[in-house]
Protein backbone atom coordinates (compact mmCIF):
# COMPACT_ATOMS: atom_id res chain seq x y z
CA UNK A 1 0.00 0.00 0.00
CA UNK A 2 0.96 3.27 -0.79
CA UNK A 3 0.38 6.58 0.95
CA UNK A 4 -0.97 9.57 -1.44
CA UNK A 5 1.70 12.47 -1.61
CA UNK A 6 1.04 15.49 -0.49
CA UNK A 7 0.74 18.26 -2.35
CA UNK A 8 2.95 21.16 -0.74
CA UNK A 9 1.39 23.93 -3.04
CA UNK A 10 -1.92 25.14 -1.32
CA UNK A 11 -5.17 25.45 -4.01
CA UNK A 12 -6.41 28.90 -3.47
CA UNK A 13 -9.54 29.46 -1.12
CA UNK A 14 -12.65 30.86 -3.02
CA UNK A 15 -14.47 33.34 -1.51
CA UNK A 16 -17.72 36.13 -2.11
CA UNK A 17 -16.81 39.54 -1.55
CA UNK A 18 -18.47 40.27 1.19
CA UNK A 19 -20.24 43.74 -0.46
CA UNK A 20 -20.78 42.72 -3.64
CA UNK A 21 -20.43 39.04 -3.91
CA UNK A 22 -17.94 38.86 -6.95
CA UNK A 23 -15.97 35.34 -6.64
CA UNK A 24 -12.60 35.44 -6.42
CA UNK A 25 -9.68 33.16 -5.15
CA UNK A 26 -6.90 33.67 -2.10
CA UNK A 27 -3.94 32.15 -2.24
CA UNK A 28 -3.28 31.45 1.40
CA UNK A 29 0.46 30.93 0.87
CA UNK A 30 1.11 34.66 0.72
CA UNK A 31 1.01 35.52 -2.59
CA UNK A 32 -2.58 37.03 -2.67
CA UNK A 33 -3.23 39.93 -5.60
CA UNK A 34 -4.36 41.85 -2.43
CA UNK A 35 -1.02 42.12 -1.34
CA UNK A 36 0.20 43.68 -4.04
CA UNK A 37 -2.43 46.43 -3.62
CA UNK A 38 -0.88 49.40 -2.10
CA UNK A 39 -4.11 50.06 0.27
CA UNK A 40 -3.75 49.56 3.70
CA UNK A 41 -6.82 49.51 5.84
CA UNK A 42 -8.08 48.22 8.66
CA UNK A 43 -9.43 44.29 9.38
CA UNK A 44 -12.88 43.93 7.84
CA UNK A 45 -15.82 45.22 9.81
CA UNK A 46 -17.61 42.50 12.09
CA UNK A 47 -19.15 39.91 9.89
CA UNK A 48 -17.09 40.87 6.78
CA UNK A 49 -14.55 38.80 5.32
CA UNK A 50 -12.12 40.01 2.55
CA UNK A 51 -13.52 42.06 -0.14
CA UNK A 52 -12.58 42.13 -4.28
CA UNK A 53 -10.02 43.75 -5.33
CA UNK A 54 -12.38 46.40 -6.99
CA UNK A 55 -14.18 46.81 -3.38
CA UNK A 56 -11.27 47.20 -1.76
CA UNK A 57 -10.16 50.16 -3.93
CA UNK A 58 -13.58 51.44 -3.48
CA UNK A 59 -13.19 51.51 -0.10
CA UNK A 60 -9.74 52.57 0.25
CA UNK A 61 -11.18 55.83 -1.49
CA UNK A 62 -13.54 56.63 1.04
CA UNK A 63 -10.97 55.70 3.64
CA UNK A 64 -8.59 58.46 2.41
CA UNK A 65 -11.29 61.09 2.19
Amino acid sequence: MTIPKESSTQEPRRLACSRCGTEFGCDLSGTCWCAEETARLPMPVKGEDCLCRDCLREAAASAAK
